[in-house]
C-alpha cells in the first residue's frame, strides 16, 4: 500500500470518525465521546505526520462544526448543574428581606415524613 492511499484511508476514517461525532453530539449520546476523541486525536496525528495536511480542508470544516456542537454542549451542561445547584439552595433556604433592606436567608427545616390522615 502506497503512502497516498494510507493518507487517503486515513483521511476517509477521520471524515467518517467526524460524522459519527457530529451525531453522537446532535443526539445527546455522550458515553463514548471520550473514545472516539481519542480515536481522533490518533488519526489527526497520523495525517500531521505524513504531511496530509493540505488535504484536510473540508475535513477542517468539519472539525470547526463539531467543535461549535461541542461548546454547545458543555454550556448546557453546566446550565444544568448551575440551576440544579440553585434549587438545592432554594430548597435548604428562604432568602428574604430585613425592614432594613438587608438579605436575610432563613434555613428551611426539611420533614421527609409524610402526614396520613384518617
Amino acid at each position: 500500500m502506497t503512502d497516498e492511499t494510507d493518507g487517503n484511508d486515513c483521511l476517509e476514517q477521520l471524515d467518517r470518525l467526524l460524522s459519527r461525532e457530529r451525531a453522537m453530539l446532535l443526539s445527546g449520546d455522550l458515553q463514548e465521546l471520550g473514545e472516539l476523541l481519542r480515536k481522533k486525536k490518533d488519526l489527526i496525528d497520523r495525517v500531521v505526520a505524513d504531511d496530509w495536511a493540505e488535504k484536510l480542508a473540508d475535513l477542517h470544516g468539519k472539525a470547526l462544526r463539531n467543535q461549535a456542537l461541542l461548546d454547545s454542549t458543555l454550556r448546557g451542561i453546566r446550565n444544568v448543574a448551575t440551576r440544579f445547584a440553585n434549587l438545592r439552595r432554594i430548597r435548604k433556604s428562604l432568602e428574604t428581606y430585613d425592614e432594613f433592606g438587608h438579605k436575610l436567608s432563613v434555613p428551611t427545616v426539611s420533614d421527609s415524613r409524610m402526614e396520613k390522615r384518617a
